[in-house]
């Protein structure tokens, strides 16, 4: 297939990237008819990225539960009693082993996770040579520990990091329905010592926790208004835990977390948009349609942290099926 034409063909965007999109602006979009919303998506899509790639990202989680924060979709919180028990952190060594795995299978990037508020000292210095490791075997590396202190965010970089994932999650006025014990401007913060330090960043939000249309625009209108915008922006569907406080949220419709991924490419036409959490429970063909809304990054693997993500071999199968090639 010839795509070159399309991937650099020069074109304006609807709206300035460097200028402010309003919560009305990004309403008004989530509320147009699917259709011509899909296609504005796909039309923006083709102007920056070839539509027929999709970047390959595996995460692993190096420190499993007891996380002291409350965030009400977690199953890792300590305040919730789920079935995920707190576990030591890995070692160099099986987070290495886990990054070969991921290479082999064909995932261009490998993320870390840890359950923590913000990483002591001591625990960043036992993942600063994660980094540098699995940097060394061509993977772009990513990470996401939490709450950064002055100075961590330097040491990730200087070790080899490309990119910080740190999601606000929702919009700052549903932000206290979901979590209480960190504040929205604390994400902000560590979002600015992230950029300080010369990280890229990773950065988005998660759907389906009983928030409004009103609240997804929100959220979307704060990672699009992020100056410069985040580099990579995963969208999560819920995926409801016993025990959380969200287990019991009413179900999203399909159709607009699809809106959604295509509200994310129209406000954000250079970010990779990150099909993320809740892909297992998506159909094939509702996944096709966030492909062509403007989704063009997706965790690879068995395994999401703490929940289960379609395996590489299903999704080798759904891009062959798509026609769609690893970025």
């Amino acid at each position: 297939m010839q795509t070159s034409a399309i991937r650099f063909a020069p074109a304006a965007t609807p709206h300035p990237t460097d200028s402010v999109w309003s919560v009305d602006d990004i309403e008004a979009l989530l509320g147009l008819p699917f259709m011509e919303l899909v296609f504005r998506a796909a039309e923006i899509h083709r102007q920056f990225f070839d539509p027929t790639r999709i970047q390959l990202s595996t995460l692993l989680s190096i420190k499993t539960g007891g996380c002291e924060e409350d965030c009400g979709y977690c199953p890792q919180s300590a305040h919730h009693d789920t079935p995920v028990e707190d576990q030591p952190m890995l070692t160099v060594d099986e987070v290495v082993e886990a990054a070969r795995v991921a290479r082999a299978n064909g995932a261009g990037r490998f993320c870390m996770g840890a359950a923590w508020r913000g990483p002591k000292d001591a625990d960043l210095e036992k993942t600063l040579e994660m980094v540098r490791e699995i940097k060394a075997m061509g993977l772009e590396t990513c990470a996401t520990f939490g709450l950064l202190k002055d100075g961590q965010a330097e040491k990730l970089a200087d070790a080899g990091l490309d990119y910080y994932n740190h999601n606000l999650d929702t919009s700052p006025e549903n932000y206290t329905n979901i979590i209480q014990t960190r504040e929205y401007e604390d994400r902000l913060d560590t979002l600015g010592k992230v950029r300080k330090a010369g990280l890229s960043v990773c950065c988005g939000g998660i759907v389906g926790m009983n928030e409004t249309r009103r609240d997804r625009a929100g959220l979307i209108a704060q990672l699009a208004n992020l100056a410069p915008q985040p580099e990579s922006v995963p969208i999560n569907n819920l995926v409801k835990v016993s025990g959380t406080p969200l287990d019991g949220a009413a179900e999203l419709d399909w159709t607009e977390f699809v809106r959604t991924i295509a509200v994310a490419r129209i406000t954000m036409p250079k970010s990779y948009v990150r099909l993320s959490a809740g892909r297992r429970e998506m159909p094939e063909a509702m996944q096709a349609l966030c492909f062509l809304a403007g989704a063009n990054s997706i965790f690879y693997g068995d395994r999401l942290l703490t929940t289960d993500n379609p395996d590489a071999i299903a999704d080798r199968d759904l891009m062959a099926k798509l026609d769609l090639q690893p970025a």
